[in-house]
């Protein structure tokens, strides 16, 4: 069939949100923090639409709020960056860098 997608390469499924979640992105370190939409995620990552400029934010580690309270949250790590849009993977555990 020429009109099927191609196989998903994920190791787990992903969830796709329509209109997007709003989320928030934040500095590890508190500088910055950028509204984004979350428009798909999956147990080891998530897709963001960013609002506003990314140009000069240190985007290699940051949290990501999923709540208006700040109680959910994921560390993350940028993986791609295609205009407005990034991909991020969550970090996990307390050394990130030895998954």
């Amino acid at each position: 069939m020429s009109d099927s997608l191609p196989p998903e390469k994920r190791g787990t499924a992903r969830i796709e949100f329509s209109r997007g979640v709003d989320v928030h992105m934040v500095a590890i370190d508190g500088t910055w923090s950028r509204q984004c939409k979350m428009t798909d995620v999956a147990e080891a990552g998530a897709k963001l639409r960013i609002e506003g400029s990314i140009e000069g934010l240190a985007l290699k580690e940051f949290f990501l709020l999923l709540s208006t309270t700040g109680a959910a949250f994921r560390r993350c790590e940028l993986a791609w960056i295609n205009g407005d849009n990034i991909g991020v993977h969550f970090l996990r555990g307390k050394n990130p860098s030895k998954r």
